[in-house]
C-alpha cells in the first residue's frame, strides 16, 4: 500500500514513516515537508493519505475535498487534536475514512492503516463480484456458493456505511452468516442468545457490534445532512435504522438534541433482507 504524507511538521512526518515502515503497513511514497503539492500527490496516486488537519493555508478538509474533487480515488485518515463534533462531521463530509489524534500513538496509527487496508481488500473483493455479475458471466457466478455472495454483499453494505474498519463489523458478519445458513431471523435468536452461540464473551461481542452500528448511524446521518439525495443514504437510511433515529442523529452532529438511537436487533434484520435479495 502506498501512503503519502499531508504534514508541515517535519518531526511528525518522521514518525509516521518509522511508524509506517518499522511495521510493515505500506510503503511512504512522498510528503509535504517541503511544500503542499496536489499535482504532486496526484501523480503518486497513493492508496491512502495522511493529512494533518490544522495547518498554514489549506486545512486539511480542503486538502481532502480538493483531491476528491480531482478524481483522487486515495482513502484518507485526518491526524487531528481537535474533537470539535462539527469539525468532525466536516471532515466525514470532505471524504475521511478515519481520524487519528495528536499526539501520535503508535497502537492507534498501526491499527487504524491496518482497518484501511482491510476496508481496501473489502472493496477489491466486491468489485471482483460486481465485475462478474456487469459482464453476465453466469458460469463463473454460479461456482460460487450462495453463502460467498450474501458475505460479500454485507462487506459491501458495511463499508458503504463506513464500519468495515470497527471491531464490531467481524461480529456483525458472523451474526448474519450464523442466520442466513441457518434461514432464522433474529426474532428467532434474540441477539444475547445469538451472541452467547458466537462468542466465549457474549458481551463483549454484542457492545463492539453495537458501538459498530452506532458509527455507521453517525456515517450515514453526516451523509443526509450534506444531500439529502446521497445515494448511500437513500439506499440504507430507511432499511437498517428506524428513520426517527436517524433524523435525530442529524439534528444532533448539527448542535440539535440527543444522539439517534442504534437498534442493532433492526440493523442485523435490515442486513439479512440486502444480502438475500437478488
Amino acid at each position: 500500500m502506498r501512503i503519502y504524507i499531508v504534514e508541515d511538521d517535519i518531526s511528525v512526518i518522521s514518525i509516521l514513516e518509522d511508524i509506517v515502515e518499522s511495521n510493515d503497513l505500506g510503503t511512504v511514497c512522498g510528503d509535504s515537508g517541503s511544500g503542499l503539492d496536489l499535482d504532486k500527490i496526484l501523480a503518486l496516486a497513493p492508496d491512502l493519505v495522511l493529512v494533518d488537519l490544522l495547518m498554514p493555508g489549506k486545512d486539511g478538509i480542503q486538502v481532502v475535498r480538493e483531491l476528491k474533487e480531482r478524481g483522487c480515488p486515495a482513502k484518507f485518515i485526518m491526524i487531528s487534536q481537535v474533537s470539535s463534533k462539527e469539525m468532525v462531521a466536516k471532515a466525514y463530509l470532505a471524504g475521511v475514512d478515519f481520524f487519528i489524534s495528536k499526539p501520535i500513538n503508535l497502537i492507534e496509527v498501526r491499527q487504524v492503516i491496518r482497518n484501511i487496508r482491510q476496508q481496501m481488500e473489502n472493496e477489491r473483493d466486491l468489485h471482483t463480484i460486481q465485475s462478474v455479475f456487469t459482464l453476465k458471466q453466469a458460469p463463473a457466478v454460479e461456482r460460487q456458493s450462495r453463502s460467498d455472495v450474501q458475505r460479500k454483499r454485507i462487506q459491501y453494505a458495511l463499508s458503504q456505511l463506513g464500519m468495515a474498519g470497527e471491531k464490531g463489523a467481524k461480529d456483525i458478519m458472523d451474526m448474519c452468516m450464523y442466520l442466513l445458513d441457518r434461514h432464522q431471523q433474529v426474532c428467532q435468536v434474540g441477539v444475547g442468545a445469538l451472541c452467547a452461540k458466537l462468542s466465549d464473551s457474549p458481551k463483549s461481542m454484542e457492545q463492539r457490534a453495537r458501538r459498530a452500528v452506532e458509527r455507521g448511524l453517525n456515517h450515514l446521518a453526516s451523509l443526509g445532512l450534506d444531500d439529502y439525495g446521497n445515494e448511500v443514504f437513500t439506499q440504507y437510511a430507511s432499511r437498517l435504522f428506524p428513520f426517527q433515529e436517524v433524523r435525530a442523529e442529524m439534528a444532533f452532529i448539527q448542535g440539535k438534541g440527543s444522539k439517534g438511537k442504534a437498534n442493532l436487533k433492526c440493523f442485523l434484520d435490515g442486513m439479512l433482507v440486502l444480502a438475500e435479495e437478488d
